[in-house]
């Protein structure tokens, strides 16, 4: 199964191993992918496997793929959190416009 063809639609609960074979740019991709076999129903232990060859396309790939992530964690923090856990002033702040934002209207 590629992994374009396991990111949509698809519940693979029977599945107890994930096998990334085909690397993608988008750690986002990779991630919908794996759910997949973690889907609502799964009882066993997934385990994910990336084939990756040391000095390879993959391995850049997988180097970009990590800086990405790790990018993200920096500046939204790991989870949902961020999302989340918002007072009403902090959604307010957010979604106010800024004074000189206004002015230059």
């Amino acid at each position: 199964l590629s992994l374009k063809a396991g990111g949509v639609g698809l519940n693979l609960t029977a599945a107890s191993h994930v096998f990334h074979f085909d690397r993608w740019w988008n750690p986002a991709v990779e991630n919908q992918a794996t759910d997949r076999a973690f889907r609502i129903g799964q009882t066993r232990a997934v385990h994910v496997h990336k084939f990756i060859v040391s000095g390879t396309l993959e391995d850049r790939i997988d180097q970009m793929i990590e800086s990405k992530i790790a990018l993200a964690e920096d500046v939204i923090g790991s989870g949902e959190d961020w999302l989340t856990e918002l007072d009403t002033a902090q959604l307010r702040e957010i979604l106010s416009l800024r004074p000189e934002a206004l002015a230059d209207a």
